[in-house]
């Protein structure tokens, strides 16, 4: 039994060392056109950047390495040209010689991966423009950067590799401008939760240009849609693509974006013929429908699944919830599941709310507040995707609500989970159990919320009562106009100045004051509304220019 793999990366290379494992038995061969396998995509800006140190650290195994372990052979700098799936041969070119040869297989499994996308604009192809998807790409950027001594540099697209590139070209000492087209970084975080992503980032000195794009690059100009930016280089991060036109030349069914089409067991339409990772459609774990979804783990775990199915033992992928997350200097950003934009697209019925909690317990020192956002199917009460910005504990409370949304956990299952408790590492309320407190209190009617979004449209005709009640220090970083204050430990002793048979709009710094206020009030008779995520999302969100609230040092 003959089984050859085409991309010796994530996918390709899980693939072969699995099949290795369950069969001892049979020639497995990888046919990788490039120089590496098995490299750390992942960390290829943190070399660029300095923080790791050793070129050799971001190879995981070589040629050698699988040869001698798994008795692989892996052959790089070999390209597959063509696939024949009636003859069940490959047309392979060595790039050094040019030869050509062809190879026989059983089994077939496809890795090729995504290619970065290169916008059709004037400059493309100046000396200055660089893409990052390998390791030749990092050394070449790796190269400019000590020969040319760059001061500044651009990078063209806001998602998770250009916040990561940005930020590793910073460390590297480099001035910094990232351009995105869109209204805010990082494609899978909702506007309200890139807020804080904004005023960090622009903090530690890099110049956002949201809502913008890039018309040309002319020397040693970027000319944008709104403005130009005088750089040394440039790097193209505005996405990828599947690379699959070897798969379409052998009549393998594609998707209109191009990607791989399989089914659960990775199988493609063509018997014998199997796909992973970057270049194949994906189900959309939480909201069941295809997508596009090209990330390292799930890549490594169908390789793996190729590998099982091949060997006879059944497995099945079940889906992509497009679990990530980022650093950003001290700054943590993670996400998994859906955002509005995608919820919204996928017909779902959803409600949301927010926390703003410390990552331990409060008197222990040190630890900044994260912000937490949820979402949930209003029907099935189903947790189905949620967001966190902070810098201490973010990782571990997403993975934790990774794992419930991956076994159908509703948001009011988060009040039952018994997590570790010790004052350096939570509380003994974890900011997830609070998560699922704010929910329940939603969800069975004890309080009722309204959102930063809806501040603007509040009626300022006295028709409603609009009420701020936290201290008189906080109302110094800033107040929303129109509010009156009246500090929530003086609420009773006050009440009877707020109008009885009007609905009543309080807000405080994070939501939990305000929602002991609404229960105050509503124990008075009071109909009343609690601000989501109180004035620091809104001042976040809203006002993008002024001091965050959650850097004013006034404010609790």
């Amino acid at each position: 039994m003959k089984t050859v793999i085409i991309g010796g990366v994530a996918g390709g290379a899980s693939a072969a060392a699995r099949l290795r494992r369950l069969q001892e038995q049979g020639d497995i061969i990888i046919i990788e056109r490039g120089e590496y396998v098995s490299f750390a995509n992942c960390g290829l800006p943190y070399y660029i950047g300095g923080a790791i140190t050793q070129r050799e650290a971001l190879t995981l195994q070589t040629p050698e390495s699988f040869k001698a372990r798994f008795n692989i052979d892996v052959r790089v700098k070999h390209e597959a040209i063509a696939i024949d799936p009636a003859s069940k041969e490959i047309t392979i070119q060595n790039i050094d010689t040019s030869e050509t040869y062809t190879e026989s297989y059983d089994n077939l499994i496809l890795s090729p991966g995504a290619e970065p996308i290169r916008p059709n604009i004037n400059g493309m192809d100046s000396g200055i423009v660089f893409t990052l998807r390998n390791i030749p790409d990092t050394l070449k950027i790796k190269a400019y950067i000590k020969s040319e001594k760059p001061k500044h540099a651009v990078v063209v697209g806001g998602g998770y590799i250009g916040v990561e590139m940005a930020e590793n070209l910073k460390e590297a000492g480099l001035e910094v401008s990232i351009v995105e087209l869109a209204d805010h970084l990082i494609a899978p975080l909702d506007l309200d939760m890139a807020a804080d992503v904004h005023h960090y980032i622009t903090k530690n000195g890099i110049q956002l240009y949201l809502n913008n794009g890039v018309k040309e690059i002319s020397g040693n100009t970027v000319v944008l849609q709104n403005g130009t930016i005088h750089t040394d280089m440039v790097i193209m991060s505005v996405g990828v693509r599947p690379e699959t036109s070897l798969a379409q030349g052998c009549g393998i069914s594609l998707n209109r974006r191009g990607s791989i089409v399989v089914d659960r067991q990775m199988k493609t339409n063509i018997p014998g013929i199997y796909a992973v990772g970057d270049a194949v459609e994906v189900q959309d774990f939480v909201a069941n429908t295809p997508a596009f979804i090209p990330l390292a783990g799930p890549a490594n775990k169908q390789g793996r699944i190729a590998a099982d199915n091949i060997a006879g033992f059944p497995s099945e992928y079940t889906g992509t919830q497009g679990s990530a997350v980022l650093k950003l200097f001290d700054m943590t950003v993670a996400t998994t599941g859906l955002n509005e934009k995608s919820a919204q697209a996928a017909g779902i019925d959803y409600d949301k709310t927010y926390i703003y909690s410390a990552p331990h317990a409060t008197y222990y020192p040190g630890g900044t507040s994260m912000s937490v956002k949820a979402l949930w199917n209003k029907k099935t009460l189903k947790l189905i995707g949620a967001q966190v910005v902070g810098f201490d504990g973010v990782d571990k409370r997403v993975d934790v609500l990774a794992t419930a949304i991956r076994f159908g956990a509703k948001i009011t299952d988060l009040t039952q989970l018994e997590l570790c408790y010790a004052p350096p590492f939570g509380s003994a309320k974890d900011p997830i159990n609070m998560l699922g407190f704010v929910a329940e209190n939603i969800v069975t009617g004890k309080i009722k919320q309204f959102f930063w979004h809806d501040v603007e449209t509040l009626p300022q005709d006295g028709s409603v009562t609009l009420l701020d009640v936290r201290t008189v220090t906080e109302t110094a970083c800033g107040k929303i106009d129109g509010f009156i204050h009246i500090p929530l430990d003086s609420l009773r002793e006050h009440i009877h100045e707020i109008p009885k048979g009007k609905p009543v709009y309080v807000h405080c710094h994070s939501g939990l004051r305000s929602y002991i206020a609404c229960r105050i009030l509503t124990g008075h008779g009071y109909e009343c509304y609690n601000l989501a995520g109180g004035w620091r999302l809104y001042e976040s969100v809203v006002n993008a220019h002024t001091v965050p609230a959650y850097i004013c040092t006034e404010c609790k």
